[in-house]
């Protein structure tokens, strides 16, 4: 075989396979060998199509099959590159700790593109979450969070105007800015579910629309047992295990006699 993953040579019409399978495995050869390296982008479907003598629609259905697999991303009017490595990255489910913490303990940088903040009318869901009243508002903050330049995540946070009465406040830590006004929630109750991505949200995280994803709804809480905060969040499904300790309930349920 061809060192060359798009030379015409060798692709042979029977005895091999299909040519879309022929053409995926050479192109997936060479990531594995690193004559593809992460990032690195394919030339675009017809130029492809020529310097390999297939068919638009073969061509189209290899680079299909690698997309779907992950080992290679596209990107709307940009191309199509090869996929990223992605540590993966798994997270305790026993400590209440933001985005940020949880990335220095790590020793990893961290960045937030914001896709919007502000102070809106509640919606529905925000008014039960939060216990807000009918002429309250709240602070909203929606932003990609990414660490040593990759995107991990998609927060939507909602807290109570009077929790936070200025959300440009918040650079980096949303727990920073409520610690320094003495609000910092002490427990918080997360429910987890699988899903896939939407177009949107692919696009902010950088993956095939219809990715896996894991969904993560927090209501956190003050000593008081007030609701402070109300974040949906997104995670890639590619980076993320969440792990929890568990305990024997007799061990749980022995008592001292």
């Amino acid at each position: 075989m061809t060192d060359d993953p798009f030379s015409p040579e060798g692709f042979a019409e029977t005895g091999h396979g299909p040519l879309y399978l022929q053409l995926q495995r050479r192109i997936a050869d060479a990531i594995a060998s690193g004559r593809l390296g992460p990032g690195d982008s394919l030339p675009p479907e017809r130029e492809m199509a020529s310097m390999t003598g297939l068919s638009r629609v073969t061509v189209r259905r290899g680079v299909q099959e690698l997309v779907a697999s992950g080992q290679l991303v596209q990107r709307r009017g940009s191309g199509t590159f090869v996929a990223r490595k992605v540590e993966r990255l798994e997270q305790a489910l026993s400590l209440l700790t933001s985005f940020t913490e949880d990335m220095a303990r790590r020793g990893r940088s961290v960045e937030s593109r914001w896709i919007g903040r502000g102070i809106f009318a509640p919606s529905p869901e925000e008014v039960m979450a939060l216990g807000l009243g009918s002429a309250d508002r709240v602070a909203r903050l929606e932003r990609v969070r990414l660490s040593d330049g990759l995107p991990l995540a998609i927060e939507r946070a909602s807290l109570s105007q009077q929790v936070l009465p200025r959300p440009d406040q918040v650079e980096s830590s949303l727990y920073s800015v409520l610690e320094a006004r003495g609000l910092r929630p002490v427990r918080a109750v997360q429910r987890i579910s699988a899903t896939n991505l939407g177009a949107a949200d692919a696009g902010f995280l950088q993956v095939t629309p219809g990715a896996a994803g894991l969904r993560i709804e927090r209501v956190s809480y003050l000593p008081s047992g007030q609701v402070i905060e109300f974040t949906r969040s997104l995670y890639r499904g590619d980076a993320y295990d969440f792990a929890v300790e568990l305990k024997s309930a007799s061990d749980t349920d022995r008592r001292p006699g």
